[in-house]
């Protein structure tokens, strides 16, 4: 598996084999949430032509927690921030018609995140 590119999964504290481990681990109950995000992140040929959609998606959703992050203030505001926040909401809201819909695809993403870091953090 390569993370090249994947600027939220390429940092410090993760290993390829155990991002791997947790993906497939994830992904066996969260097949429809990811699914889900990647259909609005990607169109279908791009999906067709990229083997690491999973760990694109993933690492969108770890995006999504690190803003939430700041949006919440329990880290501080960078001068990126507000670029990152509309670039997000841009991506998820794209042919959207309510904010419901955007906030489910928020809280999916948040929540993908967070069980990823959960699931990764008990591998060995």
């Amino acid at each position: 598996m390569s993370i090249t590119g994947m600027y939220m999964l390429n940092t410090g504290g993760y290993v390829p084999e155990k991002i791997t481990q947790a993906l497939d681990m994830l992904y066996v109950d969260r097949k429809n949430e990811f699914r889900e995000l990647s259909q609005v992140l990607l169109n279908e040929k791009a999906l067709k032509a990229m083997p690491n959609w999973k760990q694109f998606v993933m690492n969108f959703c770890l995006d999504v927690e690190e803003a939430f992050k700041t949006w919440s203030g329990k880290s501080r505001l960078l001068p990126s921030s507000p670029q990152k926040a509309l670039t997000i909401l841009r991506q998820l809201g794209h042919d959207k018609t309510s904010m419901n819909q955007l906030a489910h695809l928020l809280n999916m993403s948040y929540n993908l995140s967070v069980e990823f870091k959960e699931i990764y953090r008990r591998l060995k």
